[in-house]
């Protein structure tokens, strides 16, 4: 059968979407993009095998086709493995560490902690790692990320929710709040939303929503991932500032299942972020798989009432929603698409400057940024530009910050518009 042939879709095959929808998705899907690869995981690719003969699928069809997409079970292994050039900071390490902490299991700082999701995420930032997932509808779900020393795992079912980590021996139970019927779902609390929207499935959909007048979306090709027959879609951005170099989708031929998302910095060389299934099975798990008992000697933290502790301790502290909404007045985004900019003003001195670098606190801090970042100069005035090979940020002398997926000159182009 014929090979597929690039197709391209740059407009028009957003169905009956509002224009409304259009724009939002347009303007923000490519900064969830670039917020995914800068805070989340990716999978190594598992390729296996020749390149499938399938029947020819224009773009919109096959993108009808992951739209279509339900499938409520399935399981399997994915490989992570994430590579945004981030600058090394004191005292960090190699910064995924052990899921236990310090060697031996406890973490510094204590062992709840250690079991957090949240900090499961911050490790999944960098390196490589392997997942085993497992899915059965909206109110059965299971993570664990596998280190060579410890498991850490997350399982949901039903309203009760448990983090465990094995490298601390240490459990947190939760409750979920109430499951909805129907095909409406919702994460249950605790659960990092970044770390459960981390699927190839989801990845992929951000990124197709992103598509309009500044994206070029192809088919290009076929591909065996996880040795299941998939089409791959090409995403690629039109506009010439983004540091995106392109988004690759393989598709399942027969499900329409996203298996693996692959996005590849504009300068090339490895993937930034690489989400993929190293194997898959859509059959229904097994029900003892959401079935959780904290093992002999585990320390179990009731997570409700920690939760509860820390909000009446910090009530009195806590901001206001109208002091945060205040708080948050200076931030904005300008431009569109790709080449979507945040800034956030500044009413300070910003960061320390050249002529910090005498002695104390100041003076290191100064050093410390010199080192990892570079002067940038224009008719803003002067800053500081911080890279690494997905997301970049320029933070000027008076602290204004502009931040995207963006290159060093557009940012100083934005800097230099808003001046």
């Amino acid at each position: 059968m014929p090979r597929n042939e690039p197709t391209e879709v740059t407009d028009g095959w957003d169905g009956e979407r509002s224009p409304r929808r259009r724009k939002a998705v347009r303007y923000g899907v490519p900064v969830a993009v670039a917020g995914v690869a800068a805070a989340t995981i990716g999978l190594v690719p598992a390729f296996a095998g020749g390149s499938p003969d399938l029947p020819k699928i224009s773009a919109q069809d096959l993108i009808a086709k992951v739209a279509k997409s339900d499938v409520q079970q399935l399981s399997g292994t994915v490989r992570v493995t994430t590579d945004l050039g981030l600058p090394s900071l004191p005292g960090a390490g190699s910064g995924a560490g052990g899921f236990g902490g310090a060697p031996g299991g406890g973490e510094k700082g204590g062992d709840d902690a250690s079991a957090a999701p949240q900090k499961k995420l911050m490790e999944l930032a960098s390196g490589a790692h392997t997942l085993r997932v497992a899915v059965d509808g909206p109110d059965k779900q299971r993570v664990s990320i596998v280190d060579k020393a410890a498991e850490y795992s997350l399982v949901h079912h039903g309203k009760e929710l448990w983090a465990y980590d094995s490298g601390s021996n240490t459990a947190v139970r939760s409750t979920a709040p109430d499951s909805r019927s129907g095909k409406e779902h919702r994460a249950p609390e605790g659960l990092p939303k970044d770390l459960k929207g981390a699927t190839p499935q989801d990845l992929a959909k951000q990124a197709l929503e992103a598509a309009g007048d500044t994206t070029s979306v192809t088919v290009d090709g076929t591909a065996k991932v996880a040795g299941r027959d998939a089409y791959q879609l090409l995403i690629k951005p039109k506009q010439t500032g983004s540091t995106v170099g392109s988004i690759r989708v393989a598709v399942d031929a027969e499900t329409g299942t996203p298996l693996k998302f692959t996005l590849t910095p504009k300068s090339g060389g490895a993937a930034a972020v690489d989400v993929g299934f190293t194997n898959v099975d859509f059959a229904k798990p097994a029900a003892s798989t959401f079935d959780f008992t904290p093992p002999k000697g585990a320390k179990v933290v009731d997570g409700d009432k920690e939760r509860a502790t820390a909000q009446r301790g910090h009530g009195k502290d806590a901001p206001s929603r109208k002091e945060l909404a205040k708080d948050m007045g200076g931030m904005n985004v300008i431009g569109k698409g790709w080449t979507s900019i945040a800034t956030i003003k500044g009413e300070g001195s910003g960061l320390p400057s050249g002529k910090d670098k005498g002695e104390g606190a100041g003076g290191d801090a100064a050093k410390f940024l010199d080192s990892i970042g570079e002067k940038a100069n224009g008719s803003f005035g002067s800053g500081r530009f911080f890279s690494t090979r997905l997301v970049n940020a320029l933070v000027t002398d008076n602290g204004t910050v502009y931040v995207g997926a963006v290159d060093k000159q557009s940012l100083i182009n934005a800097a230099n518009a808003a001046k």
